[in-house]
Parts: C-alpha cells; structure tokens; sequence
C-alpha cells in the first residue's frame, strides 16, 4: 500500500484505531479487518540477508491506538521478532495504546517450571510488556495462570461456542456423541462441552511412553554424600557410625538414613474410562501439534467400537509429519479453528476442516475501543466540570482604591454567581 494513502488517513481520522499485521498470519488479519469496514495500516515487515528482522511503519500512528495481529506460525520466533519490533517502532512513534492481538499465543505451554529448566512463557511476556504492549487479546490460553505473567490486562477470548456450533451443524446425529478427553488433564475442557452439549464423557487413562516431565533428573535422589576434609570414601560397613571420628577427621552425616526414597511414576497401559461403543468418539483438547498421541487414542476408541472419531481443538500447530500420520489413522476428521494458519498442511491432509473466528476477534477489538473512546469522553466531560466549578468558585476582581488610585485586588466570593453584601464583603 502506498505511503499516506487516502483510506489511511480516513481510517485513523474517522475511528482512531490503526490496525497492522506481521507475516505470520495475513489472511486472518484481512479477515478481521473486513469485518471491521477498515483496511490494513501500510507497514513493511522483511528479513535482510542477515535474517534480521527490519520493520517501517508508513502513517502516522501519533495519538492513535495501534492494533498489532501476529499469531504463533512455523517460524515461531521470527514472528516473536516481527511482532517486538514493530510494537517497539508505534512506542517510540507517540501511539496513544498498542494492542497486542495474538489468538495463539507462542510458549504458552511451557509455563511452568521443568527439571531444571526456566518458564519461558514468562520471559515472553515480560518482553511484550517492555516492549510497550498495553494490553493484549489472546485465545484460549493453555492454562489460564498464564495471565498473571503479564503487567498489563489481558483478553483471554474462548472459542468453544464455535466448535459448538460446529458439532450442532456438521455433525449427523450429534445427538449420540460422546465428547473424550485424551488425557486426565484435559478433561474440564472436554466435561464443559458435554455439559454445554448435554452429552456423556469418557476420559483415556495412561501413556503409550513416559511423559518428559517424568523423566529422571537426579532430584527424586538425595545428594551423594561426600566426606569433609578428606579423601577418603564412607565407610562400607552396616554398623559404622553416620559421623563417626578417624583421627580428628569428621565424617558428614549420611542423610539418606531415615529419608524416604520417592518412588518412580509408572503409568498405567492406555485405558478408556467410559462407554464409547457404537458412538461418535470426539477428541477434544485446545492445540493440536504432536499427533501421536491422538492417533493412539483414535486406535483405542475405534477397538472399543466408535464407529467415527472426530479430532476437535482451538489451535492446529501441526507440525513436522503431523499432516501425513493424520491422513493415515483412524481419525475420519479433524477440526481446528483458523488462530493458526495450516493452508499448506491441508494440502497434505484432507481431512482437516477450518472454523473462522474473525469475528471473535473482530468484536473483541470494537468493544475495546468502543470501551476506549467513552472512557476518553468522560474524562473530558469531568475535566470540564472541574474547570467549570473552580470558575465559579473564585473570582479576581481589581478594584481601583478612592485615596492615591492605586488598585489593589479583593477577593470576590460568588454563590450563584452573585456577589456577597457590601457587609459580609467589608468583614
């Protein structure tokens, strides 16, 4: 788009937002802005040679409140980049707010503490916020705690009543359904939208492999123990003394006597907790990226006797051979919201079906800034009033003085905006 083109400057003149857009996701940021009745703000975002991310911004956005839609994508953190750059250009640039709009929001799954690793979903969100983010929109986070990670509110939008929506529509006697949880951990998602459905539940217990989070990282042992001040190694025989004394030299205390030894998880082999015969089985969880696991699952549920599987979430990631292992199981149909763009996995993968959600984002967007502007007018209305109310309350007056002619200032008092006696003005 042209520098200072005419729907440009009408977009920022009429309704005061700016609405730009990264590479992650264009179609989903042309969606909203139709939905809208704006055009997307000219902006130019590229990687030099160098893969360094440079971005200009062509308008003004002095004054204005900026809205940034960058989503997670393939290239997660070029689009980290992108999206803190171009923040970072509309702060420096006098943006009255810069409002992050980010459906599926990029390490929101490592929020918390691994082994002896670090939270990273934290370290992102401290970068936005620095970065001059005032608030952010955001769709179904993979755990909720994650909000309090940011210094700024955040929109935390559901898409469930589309997927609702979805099931009620295109599935064919929905009515005999059971929505599944494939794992304990999902199973508040899956029981609400049984209970929203008015459907039964079923949950899938166990691992087909040990989880990362179980893995042995030298904690569930008590520290080896070392002897002080000398070489020598600990004594192998039962009945020596934990802090016994070998010409001056002192043992430490052996403190694994009398610690209990925290045993190893041991999953139990894949199960299904429920009755999935002769029913449609939907698989539901909020990101749909390692598939291994819902294949297995689908093989579980159509040996129990589904005789259709559905695979139903808000972000589909898909990644790496995801699309083929998809097209080769079991499932009959996946079906993910458009939070994340996977054209190219559909290519691979007929099977998978897109639920539009630019009209979430779209009105979550106008109700901000329609929120915005009455905040803005009522300040002004309460500026005017105090401005008002100290007009009245005090008036300067010079009066010129009979003797010499020389003025001095009296202090008028009004009420009414009429003066006081000449008898309550001479006391």
């Amino acid at each position: 788009m042209p520098r200072n083109s005419p729907p440009t400057m009408n977009i920022a003149s009429k309704t005061g937002l700016l609405l730009f857009t990264g590479n992650s996701h264009p179609d989903l940021a042309r969606l909203v802005a139709s939905r809208l009745g704006l055009e997307l703000a000219p902006c130019s975002v590229r990687n030099d040679e160098n893969a360094e991310t440079k971005v200009d911004i062509d308008c003004s956005v002095r004054g204005q409140d900026v809205f940034i839609i960058q989503t997670g994508s393939k290239e997660v953190n070029t689009s980290i980049m992108e999206l803190l750059i171009m923040m970072y250009a509309c702060k420096t640039s006098c943006a009255e707010s810069i409002v992050a709009v980010i459906p599926y929001l990029p390490y929101s799954k490592q929020s918390k503490m691994r082994k002896r690793g670090s939270i990273p979903a934290k370290l992102l969100a401290s970068l936005l916020c620095k970065a001059g983010m005032t608030h952010l929109i955001t769709m179904d986070l993979h755990a909720k705690e994650i909000q309090g990670f940011f210094d700024v509110p955040v929109d935390n939008l559901r898409a469930s009543p589309f997927l609702l929506q979805y099931i009620q529509e295109q599935i064919p006697d929905y009515r005999n359904a059971v929505i599944v949880a494939k794992n304990p951990g999902s199973a508040r998602r899956a029981q609400s939208l049984a209970e929203r459905l008015r459907l039964g539940l079923a949950v899938i217990h166990g691992e087909t492999k040990e989880a990362e989070s179980d893995a042995i990282d030298g904690r569930h042992s008590p520290p080896p123990v070392v002897a002080q001040n000398t070489g020598l190694e600990w004594p192998n025989s039962p009945g020596s003394s934990p802090c016994a004394r070998d010409g001056g030299r002192y043992w430490s205390a052996d403190i694994g006597i009398g610690v209990p030894m925290l045993t190893a998880k041991e999953k139990p082999p894949i199960n299904v907790v429920g009755d999935v015969g002769g029913r449609i089985a939907i698989i539901v969880d909020d990101i749909i990226d390692d598939v291994e696991t819902f294949v297995a699952c689908a093989s579980m549920l159509k040996d129990r006797g589904a005789y259709k599987i559905y695979a139903m979430a808000t972000h589909g990631l898909l990644s790496s051979d995801a699309p083929r292992l998809l097209e080769e199981s079991t499932i009959d149909e996946i079906v993910v919201t458009n939070s994340v763009s996977h054209e190219v996995q559909k290519l691979q993968c007929h099977k998978i079906k897109t639920v539009d959600i630019s009209v979430l984002i779209s009105e979550a967007i106008r109700h901000f800034q329609h929120k915005h502007c009455q905040e803005e007018h009522q300040e002004e209305e309460e500026d005017d009033d105090v401005e008002e109310e100290n007009h009245h309350e005090c008036r300067w007056l010079q009066v010129p003085q009979m003797a010499g002619g020389i003025g001095r200032r009296l202090r008028k008092i009004t009420v009414n905006d009429e003066p006081l006696s000449d008898a309550e003005d001479d006391r």
